[in-house]
């Protein structure tokens, strides 16, 4: 007898069926896409089964620090953040947007089609799906829509896992984005090892996460998995390896646009644009216009681009933000500030990987926490002037 599955049921499933999970996606049609060992870090690719998993590895982050290592518990899914995020596979980093061909008769225009194949992004953390959220709203709402990436979002299902471990430079409590799933996924996954059993509390999402997971071996639920599972985020939740206080955090960032700390920052910021590049909200862009040599065709590509760079604010007369203290007061005002004048929320999902993968091991908690106890010592000493 086939289970009745609605958004918000639960089962069980065994190790075992993480495979089954990843056929019957394939099955339907769907290019699964998960983590994987690659080049010294767990990366985002195609998978084809279980086995391409990082079973058996955890990550350690700091600043400017990242290493793999081997676990004994064999977890699928024991590791936090990688270098990657799923945007690129939602917001390319790059896309012709039209081509240009000479003809005897003068050239011809041809608009670039969009490819939309069916993806399925297998171990989706809270942190990042809050980003696709944020990222849809960038793109989807608004007078300015990004046809290409509504076609490409509309294609993807979404199996979330919910973080037993957090990195060194996870943050995602301070800005309410994880580590939990709670909403945006078709089916979320909560990694359960006791030591003599490996299994999974699965939760649906929605109606073709519910059709899914009717389809896979399964086991009701018990008060000792939930129980199990619910210790588990919590214990994720208690290791945090930051903390940033957003409470009037926006308006002390608009209120200190000379503030000192910019200037020591960027002492040490290389303007490498590292973290635009991992952040899995940045979403600016730049066009280039590329040239066969016997000129005969073009094509006009849009690329990401970082505010770091001194070109992204050029006007005619020359860059807005020709120094580095600029350009890190813009990033990081627009992702706690400004964004929010926007969006309606942060562009922060605290995933730290700006943190990890900066070269000189710049933390945006720390820079937002020395500014804040400046303006602490600022006001005291006016108080007790």
């Amino acid at each position: 007898m086939q289970d009745t599955m609605t958004a918000g049921s639960k089962a069980v499933l065994s190790s075992d069926a993480l495979q089954a999970l990843i056929v019957a996606l394939a099955r339907q049609g769907y290019t699964v896409l998960g983590p994987r060992v690659r080049d010294g870090a767990i990366v985002y690719d195609e998978i084809a089964s279980s086995g391409d998993l990082p079973a058996g590895f955890r990550d350690r982050q700091d600043a400017g620090r990242y290493g793999l290592e081997p676990r004994e518990d064999g977890a699928f899914f024991g590791y936090a953040a990688g270098p990657q995020s799923w945007k690129r596979f939602l917001h390319p980093p790059a896309q012709t947007l039209w081509s240009a061909q000479k003809t005897p008769d003068g050239f011809t225009i041809s608009r670039e089609e969009v490819s939309v194949p069916k993806l399925a992004f297998l171990g989706v953390r809270a942190c990042d799906l809050d980003a696709i959220a944020i990222q849809d709203r960038v793109f989807c709402e608004g007078p300015y829509r990004d046809e290409a990436y509504a076609t490409r979002r509309a294609n993807v299902f979404i199996v979330a896992v919910n973080c037993s471990q957090a990195g060194g430079t996870c943050f995602c409590v301070s800005m309410q984005s994880g580590p939990k799933a709670d909403t945006g996924f078709d089916l979320s996954l909560t990694e359960l090892l006791d030591g003599t059993q490996h299994r999974f509390l699965a939760e649906v999402g929605s109606e073709a996460g519910a059709a899914l997971l009717a389809e896979l071996p399964h086991e009701p639920t018990t008060g000792a998995h939930l129980a199990a599972a619910d210790a588990i985020i919590d214990n994720t939740a208690k290791q945090m390896g930051r903390h940033l206080d957003t409470d009037g955090l926006k308006e002390l960032l608009q209120a200190s646009l000379s503030h000192p700390r910019w200037e020591e920052v960027a002492r040490r910021c290389l303007s490498c644009g590292n973290c635009t590049m991992v952040c899995p909200t940045c979403f600016c862009t730049t066009v280039e216009d590329h040239t066969s040599l016997d000129g005969f065709s073009a094509t006009h590509v849009k690329k990401w681009d970082s505010c770091f760079t001194l070109d992204f604010s050029y006007v005619h007369g020359g860059a807005v933000r020709t120094s580095g203290a600029a350009r890190y007061r813009q990033w990081m005002t627009h992702k706690l500030a400004s964004w929010i004048d926007q969006f309606g929320t942060p562009g922060c999902v605290g995933c730290g990987r700006c943190i990890t993968w900066c070269p000189t091991g710049i933390d945006i908690t720390e820079e937002a926490a020395a500014i804040r106890a400046s303006q602490c010592v600022k006001e005291e000493s006016d108080g007790g002037a």
